[in-house]
């Protein structure tokens, strides 16, 4: 029996939730940058074909010069309809809906990669499946939160917990 596809938000956020400062900035993630650690991040990705984010996580990864999972499907939510760029498809309807197609097709996990927008609505509607959070060691005081307020609860099993030598500590959380 096939394996189902699951949501997986994999992110980094700051010990106080923050997955961005001021201005967007994320210059806090580059003090837990170490030559040749990166995190589980390739074995993660190697797991995945499919890969949901929010525009303004997808224009903002642009405009640091990195090149989007070319080799991924890139689901880009979006309010503005606009012709696919490369991988990318910029989707205007229903998560949910696109999740449920994704699922029923064969395939790898699907990654979601923020941001927090997109994983607010994820959340309310239950379509995460596991969370990857890396903490960075860092309290930021404000900018973007990871988890908004009024959401509905949502129960969790750890999985597992993985600290480095950084300081950074990733947590790993399903669903039951």
């Amino acid at each position: 029996m096939e394996t189902p596809r699951k949501l997986i938000l994999y992110i980094a956020m700051s010990l106080d939730g923050y997955i961005a400062a001021p201005g967007d900035n994320l210059d806090f993630l580059s003090r837990v940058e170490k030559e040749g650690e990166d995190y589980g991040y390739q074995a993660f990705t190697a797991q995945v074909d499919t890969v949901f984010l929010g525009r303004k996580t997808y224009e903002k990864v642009l405009s640091m010069g990195v090149a989007y999972h070319p080799d991924k499907a890139v689901y880009v939510f979006t309010q503005t309809p606009r012709p696919p760029q490369g991988s990318a498809v910029f989707y205007t309807g229903d998560p949910a809906s696109l999740l449920e197609t994704l699922r029923a097709q064969p395939g790898q996990h699907i990654y979601c990669d923020g941001g927090a927008e997109l994983v607010d609505v994820l959340l309310r509607r239950h379509l995460l499946d596991e969370l990857i959070i890396s903490v960075i060691p860092v309290l930021l005081g404000e900018g973007i939160r990871l988890f908004r307020d009024a959401r509905p609860e949502t129960p969790l099993t750890l999985v597992g917990v993985r600290s480095y030598e950084t300081g950074l500590v990733q947590l790993h959380y399903a669903r039951p």
